[in-house]
């Protein structure tokens, strides 16, 4: 006779009398996929998915047609994850063209999509949109953001202009690698924005002292890039055995560890790591479900890794 499965029932019962690392084997062992973890946009109440993708060089393959069928393929497993959010921009080259080519080729895709301006000139914003908008063949997107602040000033009235007109959902700003902080604070502060995108990693923690605080103050959204630092993070953390507690918060993966640092932070809506495998963005969205580490277990891990 076989042994009898646990439950959906049975499972939550184990959670309530022995803890959460018994639970969540037993649901693995049931195959009941853990619910993916959103969080709420603050302006809005929306929630989305805790973990995006991002495409910065992943999605950059031209007109190669296996290669494109591969970048459709992580947004097939993407979504089938429980993943909403995808970025891009016209800087990252053939990027948005291949985003357009895989939302055709999966059809009714569940995509919040997440763009940007990116032009010195605030009079060609609009049509470097349209243009943008096309190549991802959209109706509209959900959130467009000035690019690294590029001609911020000429290009948010823009942005908020197509959000009332009902042409955009969110407005939002971006930086990467920690430039412009100061610029960055000082339009969360003066602007009426509801996203800020911003590099933060268990190593780059610089928007900790003012920028994450600043937005939960502001009720601005937070999307965070670079959680890897372009992989060359969990590259050299792979050289080293992954910590026995970090399977205490369900991680199986340096990747998933440190994914769930930034998850943790109260003011992160959503991270946006980059990959052109399907295992790997499985991994990714994976890591957005409980347990998450708490505060002093977030100190354990930037500790470590830092010896590392």
């Amino acid at each position: 006779m076989s042994a009898a499965v646990p439950n959906r029932r049975a499972v939550l019962a184990l959670l309530a009398g022995a803890g959460i690392a018994p639970l969540l084997r037993a649901a693995d062992a049931v195959g009941q996929p853990r619910p993916v973890l959103t969080r709420a946009v603050p302006s809005t109440g929306e929630a989305i998915p805790a973990v995006g993708l991002g495409t910065w060089i992943t999605f950059n393959v031209g007109d190669d047609p296996v290669a494109r069928d591969e970048c459709a393929e992580v947004m097939r497993a993407f979504f089938a994850a429980g993943g909403r959010l995808i970025d891009s921009s016209p800087m990252y080259g053939s990027s948005q063209e291949v985003i357009g080519y895989g939302l055709a080729k999966l059809g009714n895709a569940p995509v919040f999509a997440a763009d940007k301006v990116w032009i010195s000139s605030g009079a060609r914003g609009p049509a470097q949109i349209e243009e943008s908008r096309r190549r991802w063949a959209i109706r509209r997107f959900d959130l467009l953001q000035v690019h690294n602040l590029l001609a911020w000033e000429a290009h948010l009235p823009t942005l908020q202009s197509m959000k009332e007109a009902g042409k955009l959902r969110y407005v939002g700003i971006t930086t990467s690698e920690g430039r412009r902080h100061a610029d960055i604070e000082r339009i969360m502060r003066s602007e009426r924005i509801d996203f800020v995108q911003i590099t933060y990693n268990v190593l780059d923690r610089e928007v900790e002292a003012r920028i994450l605080p600043l937005a939960q103050e502001r009720g601005i959204g937070v999307i965070v890039n670079r959680p890897f630092r372009q992989g060359s993070l969990v590259r050299r953390l792979e050289r080293h055995a992954l910590p026995p507690w970090a399977a205490e918060i369900g991680c199986s993966s340096w990747a998933q560890l440190l994914l769930k640092f930034i998850i943790a932070h109260p003011a992160v809506t959503c991270v946006i790591p980059a990959t052109t495998r399907v295992d790997h963005v499985r991994e990714n969205v994976a890591a957005a479900s409980e347990p998450l580490p708490d505060a002093a277990l977030r100190r354990r891990i930037a500790a470590h890794v830092e010896r590392l």
